[in-house]
């Protein structure tokens, strides 16, 4: 296997993937019927120049953060993303660790709520995507490279939330948060980023540390959760999480009840998104 054979795969499943069917208008102009680079690069969070670098052989030694990603934005099965590891010089994800393969399901339920903040998490909260209003909910995370898409780092790393917590729904939420990553690393014991993860979070955070020695047990539960969004104000909104069998991919939705002051902040900020207004 070469670079080039990895560029080439790259373009050839681009080429195939209909803006439609990744989630993306298929308005406008188009000389062929795939996905543009700029798509391409946008869903998979990463550099236009870098992806046309990969399809012409210029890029070499993907992370399997980035085939990953690619894998999940070109819509690709299960064999085919275990294909494009290996034509990485990657070897595919066994079923030992924690598993970052979006099914078909829940790509097409993160198609279908397209006006409902959405975001997919694996197994050990690392997050995979998320769709537009749940950005624009909780600000923009396509930026956020390794640990930072991490929610347990992101949390006990004190790097910021818009969520309001009162001292008991803290308590719960962390202790939630470091029993599910515990059952996490029991399900998984051959994934070595998550161990990795969790030695690094017990030398920087005493509050994990102390959570994690002390076997805490609890379990993320429907909850009503405030979110300080910095245009709109307090949005209170109802937070589910579900697991999805199978694959072990949790899928936290937030929604808002019909004809409230919170459901019209919550389409307000859906149009506004993530940009920044001035004036």
């Amino acid at each position: 296997m070469t670079v080039t054979d990895f560029g080439q795969a790259v373009r050839r499943w681009r080429d195939r993937t209909p803006p439609d069917a990744a989630g993306l208008p298929a308005g406008g102009h188009r000389r062929a019927p795939g996905l543009r680079r700029e798509e391409l690069a946008q869903l998979a969070g990463v550099s236009v120049d870098y992806v046309t670098r990969l399809e012409q052989g210029r890029a070499s030694h993907p992370s399997a953060q980035v085939a990953e990603a690619l894998a999940r934005a070109l819509r690709l099965s299960g064999t085919e993303r275990d294909h494009l590891f290996l034509l990485a010089g990657l070897a595919p994800p066994g079923p030992r660790t924690v598993p970052a393969h979006l099914t078909p399901g829940v790509q097409r339920l993160l198609d279908r709520l397209a006006d409902t903040p959405v975001a997919v998490h694996d197994a050990a909260w690392t997050l995979l995507v998320a769709n537009p209003p749940y950005a624009a909910l909780h600000g923009d995370p396509s930026p956020w490279r390794g640990n930072e898409r991490s929610a347990v780092w992101r949390h006990f790393a004190g790097l910021g939330s818009r969520t309001r917590h009162t001292p008991d729904s803290l308590r719960a939420f962390e202790t939630a948060l470091v029993a599910d990553l515990r059952a996490t690393a029991g399900r998984y014991p051959a994934d070595q980023g998550l161990r990795r993860l969790v030695a690094e979070l017990r030398a920087r955070s005493d509050r994990f540390a102390e959570l994690w020695d002390s076997g805490a047990v609890g379990r993320h539960e429907a909850a009503r959760k405030t979110v300080d969004h910095p245009r709109v104000g307090p949005v209170t909104l109802d937070c589910d999480v579900l697991t999805v069998a199978g694959s072990d991919l949790r899928v936290v939705v937030y929604t808002a009840e019909p004809g409230t002051e919170d459901a019209e902040r919550l389409a307000l900020l859906t149009v506004l998104g993530t940009q920044t207004l001035t004036g």
